[in-house]
């Protein structure tokens, strides 16, 4: 999929508009992501500060998401498991730089190259706009090579649109019928 549709699909996510979550940037070869929350009354806590749930929403499917461009369709990539680290109070706009390195790429391709799991365990900060360490997520994913026997489902996105285009094509052939006189 192309990073600029992706980029555009996700920051008009739902969940996501709901929390002032933007996605600032995502390279072409998916790579690396910017990812950035402002400050609202609706993500601000009782103390001022942004919300903890709201800072980790920010960085929850990126590296996924990113692996799963990157790798491609022969491997399974999930989020296995995640940890929150607050560091100092969050004001102002937050950001996330997520970046997947070519050794980690290769890394996987190795550990999973005869169909066994890998659970890379990833880190990335949230910044202030001054630099400041707000907060680190710990991720750990979980990546296997598809084995070619198995039977895979498409994720429910690529499903709902392949049945609204056969739908669209059903449609398309049915023709008003014409009664002659």
């Amino acid at each position: 999929m192309n990073s600029k549709i992706f980029q555009i699909l996700l920051t008009w996510y739902p969940p996501y508009l709901g929390t002032g979550i933007r996605v600032k940037h995502i390279s072409e070869d998916y790579r690396h992501t910017l990812v950035e929350m402002r400050m609202h009354f609706f993500n601000r806590n009782y103390m001022g500060t942004h919300f903890g749930g709201s800072l980790y929403a920010m960085c929850d499917p990126f590296y996924a998401l990113m692996l799963i461009q990157i790798l491609g369709a022969e491997y399974i990539v999930w989020d296995k498991s995640a940890t929150i680290e607050f560091v100092s109070p969050g004001k102002g706009n937050v950001y996330a730089d997520f970046r997947v390195e070519e050794p980690l790429i290769q890394d996987i391709r190795e550990k999973t190259a005869e169909g066994a799991k890998y659970l890379p365990r990833l880190t990335v900060e949230i910044r202030d706009e001054r630099k400041t360490l707000v907060a680190r997520v710990h991720k750990t994913l979980y990546v296997r090579k598809k084995s070619s026997g198995r039977i895979y489902r498409k994720p429910l996105m690529i499903r709902m649109a392949e049945m609204i285009s056969a739908l669209m094509e059903g449609i398309e052939r049915f023709k008003p019928i014409q009664i002659r006189k």
